[in-house]
């Protein structure tokens, strides 16, 4: 490293680049923040699977080309039940990953899923308000720029980027290569693993322990 003149440096210290951001004004009356107490603290934890998910889009800049994952994370244990790679962040990528949750943890009228996200303009449309009702999906959304208000999706992609993307050499790897490699992180983050909050076991081990299908 000496001879090439280079410096060692954490991912963290490296300079931050532009967010991705869909924020677009205010269409529609924005959802309640459901998982917010009244002492201005989140709740972030179910009691069970499939009650409380929280959802969104990020972004990935790559050699050529931006790659965006949209995934739906349960609250209960951190696995990520689905997720979409695509090349555009638009409302059919966000709608896509709706229809893939509300198929996997099945919600009805009597045991709603409350799905929390920020107020980007894929959650804001009339579309997606009405996908959510014909799914029995409760619709909850952070503050306006309280970024917090979501950290439990943070969390997962910030430990996603930490652990699969920051530091990794992607020139010359294609789109379709990039997602593999994205899908088989995310199917290794859910079964693979070990988790300090879960006893040091997997969310996959942590549910088959206590009956639940994984």
């Amino acid at each position: 490293m000496r001879e090439e003149g280079l410096v060692a440096c954490k991912a963290s210290q490296m300079r931050r680049r532009a967010r991705h951001g869909s924020y677009c004004g205010e269409p529609s009356p924005r959802p309640a923040n459901l998982p917010l107490g009244a002492d201005g603290t989140h709740d972030f934890h179910a009691p069970e699977p499939g009650l409380l998910c929280v959802t969104d889009v990020t972004e990935f800049r790559l050699d050529g080309f931006k790659a965006y994952l949209s995934a739906a994370v349960d609250c209960f244990d951190g696995w990520p039940v689905c997720w979409r790679v695509s090349l555009h962040p638009d409302a059919g990528l966000a709608l896509g990953t709706l229809g893939d949750l509300v198929a996997a943890v099945r919600p009805t009228e009597g045991r709603p899923l409350v799905l929390h996200t920020d107020g980007g303009a894929v959650y804001m449309t009339g579309e997606r308000a009405a996908a959510c009702a014909a799914g029995h999906a409760a619709r909850s959304m952070s503050r306006k720029a309280r970024s917090p208000d979501n950290a439990r999706r943070e969390g997962f992609f910030g430990t996603l980027k930490s652990d699969f993307f920051h530091g990794t050499d992607w020139r010359g790897v294609t789109f379709a290569e990039f997602r593999e490699r994205l899908d088989a992180y995310i199917e290794w983050h859910g079964g693979g693993k070990p988790k300090k909050a879960l006893g040091r076991r997997t969310p996959r081990e942590h549910r088959a322990a206590l009956g639940y299908a994984a």
